[in-house]
């Protein structure tokens, strides 16, 4: 694992460090002497106020960064680790020069899982969909049910939200509702719930179903999305900012393998950028709203979220952006995407 990046780096090669390597902290040095700890939250932090990653690292850093120390027991470690959700924690000597690492896996079971926030949202899953492009297979069961190794993507879902103790969860259907009818009801541990939209609305319309029900700040999720995040922590931007929709992007870098040229007017060039690499942030298709929303959305029509955002902003209202990295994120609405999740889970995939 490559843990370690110098403090003048860009933070968009930070994000992709973590992602390559699988982790969201990194030790930041300066000519190999310890610096700071950079965290995936202190990115994001850094992307939300000034939306660019092409800054030095050091400019992202926080200041009050948690560390060990010779001089800490094993308990004082323990206790830092599981407080601040750490993957690994530098223990420093009174020099301030790295001593050793601890990781969690040296102080952890496997199964001990990290500390998250509560939240206890209840929770919408958009199931509804015919699931086109994950055919031939969508033919028989519906995209939710598609398994992901032993469980399927709906399960996985549910999961991700109880470790924010989100219990409650309402599932919007219509294409093969019966079948999910059935499924959740071995769930015992959750409350669910089905709707059904007797016509397609779109991506939002069928939360009006939900007026009468709903009263609280609540989640919306795609039901073929995937995000390894604390999602106490989009809740707590969501309140801080007093936002009235946050939506979660992912940031997606693309390298292009080509020079782009910037061209004047009458043909003349101007520039070449040689193989640029963009980023983008894109939708990642999970949403925390507020109740009084459903009034905003028309009563059994056809009807996006991204409709239900212009609505907002027009009435003066705020839509705020919560970044999580690319390797967060998994999207499994199209079967390649389908089994780069699978490998990046380790888990089998569904043959067909």
């Amino acid at each position: 694992m490559e843990i370690f990046i110098e403090s003048n780096v860009s933070l968009l090669d930070a994000i992709k460090k973590m992602d390559a390597n699988d982790n969201k902290l990194l030790i930041v040095t300066e000519n190999s002497k310890y610096v700071s700890l950079l965290s995936i939250g202190d990115i994001q932090r850094y992307l939300i106020k000034h939306q660019t990653l092409e800054v030095e690292v050091k400019k992202a850093l926080g200041r009050k960064v948690k560390v060990g120390y010779t001089s800490s027991s094993e308990e004082e470690i323990k206790d830092l680790m599981l407080s601040f959700r750490m993957e690994f924690l530098p223990i420093l000597d009174e020099e301030n020069n790295i001593n050793r690492i601890v990781f969690w896996n040296d102080l952890f079971q496997e199964d001990h899982s990290r500390n998250y926030g509560k939240v206890a949202c209840p929770v919408v899953v958009m199931a509804g969909g015919k699931g086109t492009r994950l055919r031939p297979i969508t033919h028989i069961i519906p995209k939710p049910l598609i398994p992901l190794g032993d469980k399927t993507i709906l399960e996985l879902i549910f999961s991700n939200f109880a470790k924010v103790n989100c219990h409650e969860f309402y599932i919007s259907v219509n294409y093969k509702a019966e079948l999910i009818d059935n499924y959740i009801k071995d769930f015992k541990q959750y409350k669910i719930a089905t709707f059904k939209e007797d016509k397609p609305l779109g991506t939002a319309g069928s939360l009006r179903l939900l007026k009468e029900k709903i009263k609280t700040t609540f989640f919306v999720s795609n039901c073929d999305i995937l995000i390894d995040e604390d999602y106490s922590e989009i809740y707590k931007y969501h309140k801080h900012n007093k936002n009235d929709l946050t939506l979660v992007s992912a940031v997606k870098n693309y390298s292009i393998p080509y020079g782009i040229l910037n061209i004047k007017e009458n043909g003349i060039l101007k520039s070449v950028d040689e193989k640029p690499d963009l980023t983008f942030q894109v939708n990642a298709g999970l949403y925390l709203l507020e109740p009084e929303l459903l009034d905003e959305i028309p009563e059994d029509e056809f009807f996006h979220i991204t409709h239900l955002m212009e609505k907002i902003t027009k009435k003066g209202g705020r839509v705020g952006v919560y970044p999580v990295s690319e390797n967060a994120w998994s999207d499994i609405g199209e079967w390649k995407e389908y089994n780069q999740t699978a490998n990046k889970l380790g888990v089998k995939t569904f043959e067909i």
